[in-house]
């Protein structure tokens, strides 16, 4: 890891920190551990990484300051300065779904913020862990017209997260894979965020390319829940309470805006010009890359990532 403390003698001219290992996640609802819960609350799998993460002699030490409905903009903001403070080894950095549910998402600032982020923790020497994700208009298995513009803005989200994972020497996930997507035993009631087996696998990804890179000691996450998966009718239940609230939430702010984004799609689909979406959408993603700062000239201390 990048940062050292105080070690102990093993060998001839060796020393081996004794400083504990200090992981640090940021994002939203899906880091926060929604759809794991356990008695006090949620787990998820940033939580069950972090018990992998360290070893017998070095201990891992983690803080998750991931909140639900955060946007990219709430991690640059809110989350990224107390991530400093803890002076993480080793930091997740996984958003930008609820950006693409809002009215106001705009690329090129997602791309500044989620830039300003990973620069902040690289230039300290944190490991950071990446992902891509699936778009929630295939999770909701919405209708085209609807299913489209959210899936536009996912794969820039993704094209995003890409490129600043291959600047910053991100250990990065593809989490958006069509076989993991469509499993169902993978998700929780309401199709967007896992359910226990699904950070389970998760957690278990992150290990092994952590692991790979000599970046993770302790044994890996198990990937066979420790609870039965909810009947029907506890998932209807759940829809019933808690996500009542969270769909109502979002569309206060997403449905208007998303009904626009229909209508535009069915008017060019019936004019034959639905190539310019596309390419105006390219277009923004193109700008928003050219806008990023210039190369960095650092890596994080002992990674060798570029997954």
């Amino acid at each position: 890891m990048a940062a050292q403390g105080r070690g102990g003698a093993r060998g001839r001219g060796q020393t081996v920190s004794t400083r504990p290992v200090r992981f640090v996640a940021l994002g939203d609802s899906l880091t926060q551990g929604v759809g794991d819960p356990v008695d006090d609350g949620w787990r998820g799998w940033a939580a069950l990484l972090a018990d992998g993460v360290g070893s017998d002699e070095r201990p891992a030490v983690f803080r998750n300051l991931a909140v639900s409905g955060a946007l990219s903009r709430d991690v640059a903001e809110d989350q990224a300065p107390r991530a400093l403070a803890f002076g993480p080894d080793i930091a997740s950095v996984v958003v930008g779904v609820n950006d693409t549910l809002r009215r106001t998402f705009d690329i090129g600032r997602l791309t500044c913020h989620l830039d300003e982020v990973c620069g902040a923790l690289a230039a300290h020497g944190t490991v950071l862990l990446t992902a891509c994700l699936p778009d929630p208009g295939a999770m909701f298995a919405l209708p085209a017209p609807l299913a489209r513009p959210l899936a536009r803005r996912q794969r820039a989200v993704n094209a995003v997260v890409h490129a600043l994972s291959d600047r910053y020497g991100a250990v990065h996930l593809h989490a958006a894979d069509p076989v993991w997507v469509a499993d169902r035993s993978m998700w929780s009631a309401d199709r967007l965020h896992p359910g226990e087996r699904g950070h389970r696998m998760l957690a278990r990804s992150f290990h092994d390319l952590l692991a790979a890179r000599g970046l993770a000691h302790g044994r890996p996450p198990s990937t066979e829940p420790d609870r039965p998966r909810p009947t029907r009718a506890e998932a209807l239940l759940w829809l019933a309470t808690a996500g009542t609230g969270w769909v109502a939430r979002r569309c206060t702010d997403l449905v208007p805006q998303l009904l626009r984004l229909a209508g535009d799609e069915i008017r060019h689909w019936a004019r034959g010009t639905s190539a310019r979406l596309d390419r105006s959408a390219e277009h923004a993603l193109s700008a928003a890359l050219a806008a990023l700062s210039p190369e960095p000239s650092f890596r994080p201390a002992g990674a060798r990532m570029g997954e």
